[in-house]
């Protein structure tokens, strides 16, 4: 019985994930929030007007998608990133 309080515990302040994996989530969704700025563009001068080239420039069109989706990659890799470690217990 006391081996199972001890080991409750112990369990009861640590995080699902390690340290390391949380920050680098905090860097892969600010890589996504980076992207979808750059999608966001601004406003028109003249609303009448149809600006085509401002609209589908490449930064738009390329490289905020390309961003978002890297991020969102970089998430699923940081949250099953595991240290190669002796005494690692998620191997």
């Amino acid at each position: 019985m006391k081996k199972q309080n001890k080991n409750n515990k112990e369990t009861e302040g640590k995080f699902a994930l390690p340290r390391r994996n949380v920050l680098l989530l905090i860097a892969a969704m600010a890589v996504v929030a980076l992207g979808f700025i750059l999608m966001a563009g601004g406003g028109a001068k003249d609303p009448e007007v149809f600006a085509g080239e401002t609209l589908f420039n490449f930064r738009r069109m390329v490289v905020a998608p390309v961003l978002v989706c890297g991020g969102f990659v970089y998430a699923i890799v940081a949250i099953m990133h595991i240290k190669k470690q002796k005494d690692n217990e998620r191997t």
